[in-house]
């Protein structure tokens, strides 16, 4: 029996570290992890589109889905996304987190006592932890999991058209619908080019 719960424990300690080295990578390396895609085939060439999204909060799915529709649309449009960083204030902590959860949930699966070591009094909750190491490991997981993606967390959707920013979420405080994406397009693109007609229905 003893035996089981020691391949067990050495099982979800391989997962938890792995899982948590994952994580911790994800968030102090964002460009590694997160690399930026390109879209179109001119890449080098013509107009460029750039958006930064927060990758924690789901927007890698939004940005392909317009980096298609665009792509359609305006075929010579070259098309990047990437994540927006959080400031770095947040990253630090976050990478604070990382550290620390992997510290005390290698503490508590292999039983050192951290508390002992500074020479500090053991609190009931860190007895409670050792004696049920996988609940205890998988609250600290996803708990300390939870707070990490609260401080990388940025809510940002900002688009770019040739360098310039064109869209902001952070200050409009939603992602723009297609036809409103469609005619900011347009507009830059007039503006780019005195020499094309002005469309009918477009502010001069």
């Amino acid at each position: 029996m003893t035996d089981y719960s020691k391949i067990a424990y050495s099982c979800f300690l391989l997962y938890i570290t792995i899982c948590s080295f994952k994580d911790l990578c994800v968030h102090t390396s964002s460009e590694k992890q997160i690399p930026i895609t390109k879209v179109g085939l001119n890449t080098n060439i013509g107009p460029t589109l750039k958006f930064f999204y927060c990758y924690s909060c789901g927007y890698r799915k939004v940005f392909e889905d317009y980096a298609n529709i665009i792509r359609q649309k305006y075929p010579e449009i070259s098309i990047t996304g990437s994540n927006y960083d959080p400031p770095g204030i947040h990253m630090l902590i976050a990478r604070v987190l990382g550290l620390l959860k992997m510290v005390v949930i290698v503490s508590v699966l292999s039983g050192i006592n951290l508390f002992n070591k500074f020479g500090i009094e053991t609190p009931s909750w860190w007895t409670w932890c050792t004696e049920n190491k996988i609940w205890s490991c998988m609250m600290i997981f996803f708990m300390t999991n939870a707070l990490e993606g609260h401080f990388i967390s940025t809510g940002a959707f900002e688009i770019l058209l040739n360098d310039i920013p064109v869209w902001s979420k952070l200050e409009t405080g939603r992602i723009p619908q297609p036809p409103e994406l469609f005619q900011i397009i347009d507009n830059h693109m007039l503006l780019d080019d005195p020499t094309e007609p002005m469309k009918p229905g477009f502010p001069k």
